[in-house]
């Protein structure tokens, strides 16, 4: 989500959007009352999206599908941002026009004005600004630059004026504050937050083209849809175990998730804790696959887009060996037992 604020939707053919809830609210069990705050969602919202009365968030169905492993089918569309601002403004235009028989009022009358404030004051202030590039702190290659990286890979985007990460603002509370920490210390510039007022997501945004070119010629991150450009982890964090650890640390804090599989046998019930990571871009898929593997925790591959370590002892040794700048994941893994775990320090980074 690359442009401030930017929240994409997904729109369903007929009644797909209805099965897709359906589906998903089976596949866990659950009430609605449940799925609804599994979602961090009211109910209103989630009998709307049943009855297909509003779109669904891209967002949301990012969770449902981690949740879930569940696939979006493949004819649904994903809708821009503020994609209903088009279809209300025309309907707008077509009314004026009807009325007035023109559109914006008396043109000539406008660039007439505008002309005449010009020579009279416009061109007589200083534009500073103007045409100029803000500049940006630019740091070498280090543990820190690569955790960043990973971030992007995970949660972020880059358009060719700015950068965004979007994060939960309740779960990802803290690791919001961790992440504005690292992009100042890194480019010293302060993001902005945006919040989203239809979902619990906050959209950390830079807007500075010296930072865009840093990122995609020096760091070898890339501008637009990440599925589409085939990410993967670039080659001087490869080169590294140290940043692959720390960049596989972004990822995994990101668009990873650690959960409880629970099931009951005979009256027991066994609670397991294991370890997803999902990417819809084969190179990066592989890539975080291999790193997984040689670090020899087993990771398994679900359906071709899905990672999962499932040994609970593995899931463990990952966040000894790898660690997490995630609070909710920190807590989570030690609420599953006991054991040491490491969160890497300011100065580690």
């Amino acid at each position: 989500m690359a442009e401030r604020y930017k929240y994409k939707r997904i729109k369903f053919p007929k009644n797909k959007q209805r099965e897709f809830l359906f589906s998903a609210k089976n596949k866990l069990g659950t009430s609605w009352h449940k799925f609804s705050k599994i979602l961090k969602i009211s109910e209103r919202s989630l009998s709307d999206w049943k009855r297909e009365r509003l779109t669904l968030p891209l967002y949301s169905a990012r969770i449902i599908r981690k949740k879930t492993g569940l696939r979006l089918p493949k004819s649904v569309k994903i809708l821009p941002a503020f994609w209903y601002v088009r279809k209300g403004a025309r309907k707008g235009g077509l009314a004026v026009l009807k009325k007035y028989q023109t559109i914006g009022g008396d043109s000539k009358k406008r660039i007439k004005r505008w002309q005449e404030w010009w020579e009279k004051e416009g061109r007589l202030k200083k534009h500073p600004l103007l045409n100029k590039r803000l500049s940006i702190k630019k740091p070498l290659f280090s543990v820190k630059l690569a955790e960043f990286v990973g971030i992007m890979l995970g949660d972020g985007g880059i358009s060719k004026r700015q950068i965004s990460i979007t994060l939960n603002r309740e779960s990802d509370k803290e690791y919001i504050e961790f992440v504005r920490g690292v992009i100042r210390d890194l480019f010293g510039v302060a993001p902005g937050i945006y919040s989203d007022s239809e979902s619990k997501a906050d959209n950390l945004v830079v807007s500075r083209t010296e930072l865009v070119d840093f990122l995609t010629q020096k760091l070898g991150l890339k501008v637009g849809n990440k599925i589409k450009q085939r990410i993967d982890i670039p080659g001087w964090i490869k080169q590294k175990r140290k940043y692959r650890l720390a960049c596989l640390r972004g990822l995994i804090d990101t668009d990873g998730s650690v959960y409880n599989h629970r099931y009951s046998i005979k009256g027991k019930t066994y609670s397991y804790c294991k370890l997803s990571f999902c990417s819809l871009s084969p190179p990066l898929f592989l890539s975080v696959y291999k790193i997984l593997k040689n670090l020899g925790l087993k990771p398994r591959m679900c359906k071709g887009k899905d990672i999962r370590i499932e040994d609970t002892r593995k899931v463990r040794e990952y966040f000894e060996i790898v660690g997490s700048s995630n609070k909710k994941h920190l807590d989570k893994i030690r609420n599953s037992g006991r054991g040491r775990i490491v969160r890497p320090s300011a100065a580690r980074c």
